[in-house]
């Protein structure tokens, strides 16, 4: 439980220092044999700063239980 709580803790100050990520995807847009034609397409990942700080609060209240037992 205690292991948990410290990787769920870490994960929640990432999420908290770092709001986003971006990835790009390829589209096929045009197939004519062997003429292809692909689009990047840009997509990004967004969540608020107190998503992080939640997710640490949970870790931090596993990391106490953990101890208790």
């Amino acid at each position: 439980m205690k292991t948990a709580g410290a990787i769920i803790l870490i994960a929640g100050l990432l999420m908290t220092l770092y709001t986003g990520f971006s990835y790009v995807t390829k589209e096929k847009v045009v197939d004519l044999g062997e003429i292809q034609i692909t689009k990047d397409n840009q997509h990004s990942v967004n969540w608020q700063p107190y998503v992080g700080i939640g997710v640490m609060v949970i870790g931090g209240a596993l990391l106490v239980i953990g101890r208790k037992k």
